[in-house]
């Protein structure tokens, strides 16, 4: 059957009113209507019915209708949430970024809101809700409020942070948890509103701990550090009785903690904790049926806060409670800038000290050894000075110690004999007419153990050709009187050769006279606190010392020779101790009446002289 159009004509196009009209057929006409799908839920409905909690809100923030499940949520009765402040329900107004975002989304301005928000609920439990505001069709003008129930997740999350941030073992807070509350303690905001801008930290480590550990086993160790932890706590609660903030402890790791006080009163607050701290520690405890005693070595820093990084705190209390170990242990110690400036410049020395080896930055200086009976030169100390580029020039004292700890003495060492050698022989050779001056290099005993000192000796003197009686080897006494195998062996080998042993300092240390008579030295060196004793003036009687002082001296020179040993004295800075010493007996006289150590070339001025008389060598 030929379709025919209900409207238009067939001469041409329908008017342009006809064309958005449905067009009907002959067919369509003899055709029953199709049945229509069922209508969907009115709107209204699916938002009664709804689970999740929601609010239809105009653009002035009113409460235009809420469902069932926002009552329930909040506490109230169906119908009674139309026309309240959307903002009061949920708490938008607390703080003025998400007020001013939510009136941003009211405004049409911005699409979404969404935030977490912590709610009282009419019956005292409080409940956390994540609110969710978004714009409705712009017809509507309003926006829609949903509120999600999230209490259960944030519990969860909640106990989940407390495993994350405490120790299991004593269950305080652990390191993540202690530097977080460190670094907010230390933020402008945290105390330039309030409080007095100052912050406080004892850290603490066990001493003997590990010795339990090993001994009865980690399951006693973990009761023991769960029992400290207690009464660390107790001590912070004690502390923090009648002030703003109780110091927070924390189990750092190890047997190492931590107590942060916040808003420190000063050093006077943080030495009263850190003495509870160990008079609480020292107790016995009682661990398993077993009576177990451990002390606590406690680094204390305390200071302005501004300024403070928690790097810079730790590392001062790292520092301190090194000092408190090396001190002796089972005792604090305050932070000591100067102190810690030391350190840093000895870490700083150590850093550098091998190569400035290589770069030349050590030169000698040389101090004569002077005659008691004729005033001549007869030999002269080689004195190491470095000429550091930082802090100047150094004597012995500042960098000789590191060099031991670090092995760097042996090269150093070795320098130091050439140099002196190679002087000592142009010394020979410029003075041809003159006796020959010895020099005397200090040895650790280091460079005896770390290095083949003989042939180190050897060698220097076949390159430079020195005889071997013109060099001195000093020692210290506690090095000599404690050598044995391979020292010992060295010592006599370089004896053999015709090298000269002296003991340097003798009369501090172990003053073994037996075990002095087998040794191969040759010469005993007085330390300058026996020659200090007779620095008095004969005609103040006031002054005198003890004549006991010059009884001793005597004594050791008068053994000395017995021995076949020629003494050196130290320290001789007047002519009435240079008299003195002369009177008992003593070969050489050493210090300040003859000269301080010089460069070489002040040497060579007093070679070829009558005497060597006071201040001639001084520059």
């Amino acid at each position: 059957m030929r379709e025919r159009a209900v409207s238009g004509t067939s001469e041409g196009p329908a008017p342009a009113a006809d064309l958005d009209r449905p067009v009907v057929t002959e067919s369509e006409i003899d055709t029953p209507p199709r049945t229509e799908p069922p209508a969907r839920p009115p709107y209204r409905s699916v938002f009664t019915a709804a689970p999740l909690a929601m609010a239809v809100v105009d653009r002035e923030g009113t409460v235009v209708s809420a469902n069932d499940s926002l009552a329930a949520l909040l506490g109230s009765a169906p119908g009674e949430l139309a026309g309240s402040v959307a903002a009061d329900l949920v708490d938008l107004t607390s703080d003025a970024r998400t007020w001013h975002a939510y009136r941003e989304v009211l405004r049409g301005r911005q699409s979404r809101l969404r935030c977490t928000r912590r709610l009282k609920h009419p019956d005292g439990h409080s409940l956390w809700v994540q609110v969710t505001v978004a714009p409705l069709p712009a017809e509507d003008r309003a926006v829609l409020l949903s509120v999600a129930d999230i209490s259960s997740r944030r519990e969860l999350q909640a106990r989940l942070r407390h495993l994350q941030m405490h120790d299991p073992v004593t269950r305080l807070p652990n390191r993540t948890l202690f530097f977080e509350r460190l670094s907010a303690a230390l933020e402008a905001e945290s105390y330039e509103q309030s409080g007095t801008g100052r912050i406080g930290l004892c850290y603490l480590d066990l001493d003997g701990f590990k010795a339990i550990n090993d001994t009865l086993g980690h399951r006693v160790g973990d009761r023991l550090l769960a029992a400290v932890a207690e009464r660390l706590t107790r001590c912070a609660d004690e502390a923090g009785h009648s002030r703003p903030s109780i110091p927070l402890v924390a189990r750092l790791g190890g047997d190492e903690f931590a107590l942060l006080v916040e808003d420190s009163t000063g050093t006077e607050q943080l030495a009263e904790l850190a003495e509870s701290l160990l008079e609480a520690v020292q107790d016995p405890f009682d661990i398993s049926g077993q009576r177990l005693s451990v002390s606590a070595s406690i680094g204390v820093v305390e200071r302005h806060a501004a300024g403070t990084t928690p790097t810079a705190l730790m590392q001062a209390a790292d520092t301190t409670l090194y000092w408190a170990k090396a001190d002796g242990k089972s005792r604090w110690t305050l932070f000591d800038p100067e102190r810690n400036a030391h350190r840093m410049t000895r870490q700083a020395l150590a850093s550098t000290l091998r190569p400035a080896i290589d770069r030349g930055e050590f030169r000698l200086e040389y101090q004569p050894l002077v005659g008691m009976e004729d005033d001549r030169l007869h030999g002269v100390e080689a004195l190491i000075r470095w000429n550091h580029p930082q802090f100047g020039v150094l004597t012995p004292n500042r960098f000789i110690g590191l060099a031991e700890e670090d092995g760097s003495i042996v090269p150093l060492g070795r320098w130091v004999l050439r140099t002196a050698c190679g002087q000592a022989r142009r010394w020979q050779l410029d003075h041809p007419g003159e006796p020959p001056i010895f020099v005397s290099v200090n040895v650790a005993v280091r460079q005896v153990w770390d290095s083949d000192l003989v042939a180190d000796v050897a060698e220097t003197l076949a390159e430079t050709g020195l005889a071997p009686h013109l060099l001195q080897l000093e020692l210290t006494e506690s090095a000599v009187m404690g050598s044995a195998g391979r020292p010992l062996q060295a010592l006599k080998a370089l004896s053999d050769m015709g090298v000269r042993i002296a003991i340097d300092d003798f009369g501090t240390g172990y003053s073994n006279l037996a075990y002095l008579s087998r040794l191969p030295v040759s010469v005993l060196k007085l330390d300058g606190t026996f020659v200090r004793g007779f620095q008095y003036d004969d005609r103040d009687t006031s002054t005198r010392p003890n004549p006991a002082d010059e009884v001793v001296v005597e004594a050791m020179i008068q053994l000395a020779h017995r021995l076949g040993l020629t003494v050196t004295a130290e320290c001789v800075e007047t002519s009435a101790q240079a008299t003195r010493l002369r009177r008992i007996g003593c070969d050489t006289g050493q210090g300040w009446l003859y000269s301080r150590p010089v460069p070489p070339d002040r040497i060579s001025e007093l070679l070829g002289t009558p005497g060597v008389q006071a201040g001639v060598g001084n520059p």
